[in-house]
């Protein structure tokens, strides 16, 4: 059994990690940290889980040595520490966007700022599975990712690492719970709900990742994203409109993403010609690690729109940083994984 602990434990992230570990067959959570709610059993900020566990939230000095360390820090918080949390496990899986950024300039020019901690950068590996499953097998140190890139990534790296794509536009709709749960004037229920709020309409944090982990030019990228927040709690839905040096089928599209994705355990193609869930919706991927992903060609227009969906805090978050554990230390990549959402919900 790895024995685990989850620093920064209250919050939505936190909340589905610690969910996701206590029912993994080859995890033992040892502690689960809380500055604001320390001695407070863990049910008290998530119900989910009364009777299914008898901890209580302990403050960052009282942490003992385990095998792996879980970050879910807010950003700005884990870098300065990292020598510190580094000290107390062998792994660590930061769910922060403190390291998953490598080059510093392009860290600087996303987050404002000189990284506090630039010589970590290059030990990371940046943890999506689908693109650096090599890298996460055995490694020590694996970052998170932004749900909202996670969505884009898996929606576009099919077509961008065969270099098919001229220019994207990318709209990405989100939940609520992409905020946190700490409550501010724009998460007051009469302010948020029932919103289609265009909040990042450019400059997003997450496009960071994307010009990483597409190899595209920083000051130049020709992929426009922004992004909306909608009225729902979980998801993350991305519409991607991908302008394409030459002409492409709808069938060669399938054979792309078949090619890339057919053995992923988390992704799913989708593309129906008949019924109401003919392409992705975040909705029924709720507390699941799928990805789902569908296109359609626009004819005569070099222009396929791919549409793909993830549960914000599970693939964008809490069940992806369970899925590079696994390869981290060899377990199936489906074990404490295997939920696959509800319908309907």
């Amino acid at each position: 059994m790895l024995r685990v602990s989850i620093v920064g434990g209250s919050g939505y992230a936190g909340g589905e990690l610690l969910r996701l570990l206590l029912f993994h067959p080859e995890t033992e959570v040892v502690q689960v940290t809380s500055e604001t709610y320390a001695g407070k059993p863990v049910y008290f900020v998530h119900p989910n889980l009364r009777g299914y566990t008898d901890l209580r939230f302990v403050r960052m000095e009282e942490l003992r040595p385990v095998d792996v360390l879980f970050l879910c820090l807010p950003h700005g918080e884990a870098a300065p520490r990292i020598g510190e949390f580094a000290s107390l496990a062998e792994a660590i899986v930061d769910l922060s966007a403190d390291f998953r950024i490598k080059d510093p300039a392009l860290y600087s020019r996303f987050y404002g700022g000189e990284h506090p901690a630039p010589e970590w950068l290059p030990r990371f590996v940046y943890g999506l599975p689908e693109l650096h499953r090599s890298g996460i097998k055995g490694a020590r140190y694996v970052s998170g990712v932004g749900c909202n890139a996670a969505v884009t990534l898996l929606a576009l790296w099919p077509l961008y690492r065969r270099g098919l794509v001229r220019e994207c536009v990318v709209e990405v709709k989100v939940g609520s719970s992409e905020g946190g749960s700490k409550p501010t004037p724009a998460s007051h229920h009469p302010e948020r709900a029932g919103v289609v709020r265009s909040y990042a309409p450019v400059g997003h944090r997450h496009l960071a990742e994307l010009i990483q982990e597409l190899g595209l030019p920083p000051g130049s990228p020709g992929l426009y994203f922004s992004v909306t927040s909608v009225g729902i709690v979980r998801g993350a839905l991305a519409t991607c409109h991908c302008l394409l040096h030459e002409p492409l089928s709808e069938r060669d599209a399938w054979g792309i993403f078949r090619e890339d994705y057919g053995e992923e355990p988390f992704v799913r193609l989708v593309r129906s010609k008949r019924g109401i869930h003919r392409f992705p919706e975040p909705k029924i991927l709720s507390g699941s690690n799928h990805c789902d992903i569908g296109f359609a060609a626009a004819p005569g227009e070099r222009r396929l729109v791919v549409v793909a969906a993830i549960d914000n805090l599970m693939k964008g978050a809490a069940g992806n940083a369970v899925q590079a554990m696994n390869l981290m230390y060899g377990f199936p990549e489906r074990m404490g994984l295997e939920f696959p959402g509800l319908h309907p919900i």
